[in-house]
């Protein structure tokens, strides 16, 4: 079952830059980002874990980016959860575009899912910045209620 999303993602990504590479739990959809300057290289992985006997996956971004600095340093950076972003660029004579969105290889992997049946879940660092956000706009809205009541004339 697993290998059929597999094959299926596989067919999705041909003619594209996109790469496959299987994984303990399930399979690994990477792409070197385009557009983002001589000094700057960035590879967005698409880290997908299948769960065969509920047929559900989850999806996790992780965005290594390197920077290429002055006098020889170097600044290294690793992004995890979702990360959402787009990134366009043209030669100087404007001959050559090219563009990058990151939601592009998250909807090749659903749609081939969705054709299969399989549904997805949001991995657990989603959940957890779901609950801290409602923990903080709770309290905003608590702060704000606060200090209507002491400062209403």
């Amino acid at each position: 079952m697993s290998d059929t999303l597999y094959a299926r993602v596989q067919a999705a990504a041909e003619d594209t830059s996109y790469r496959l590479r299987r994984t303990g739990r399930g399979f690994d959809m990477t792409v070197d980002v385009p557009g983002l300057g001589r000094n700057t290289t960035q590879v967005h992985t698409y880290r997908v874990e299948l769960h065969p006997r509920d047929k559900t996956f989850t999806m996790t971004d992780i965005v290594r980016t390197h920077e290429r600095g002055a006098f020889g340093t170097s600044t290294r950076t690793v992004k995890r959860g979702r990360v959402r972003y787009r990134t366009w660029s043209r030669s100087l004579d404007g001959s050559e575009r090219t563009s990058f969105s990151s939601a592009d290889g998250r909807r090749l992997i659903r749609g081939a899912a969705q054709e299969l049946g399989w549904r997805e879940l949001r991995p657990p660092t989603g959940k957890a910045a779901l609950v801290f956000g409602a923990i903080g706009g709770l309290t905003a809205l608590g702060t704000l209620i606060a200090l209507a009541v002491v400062f209403w004339p």
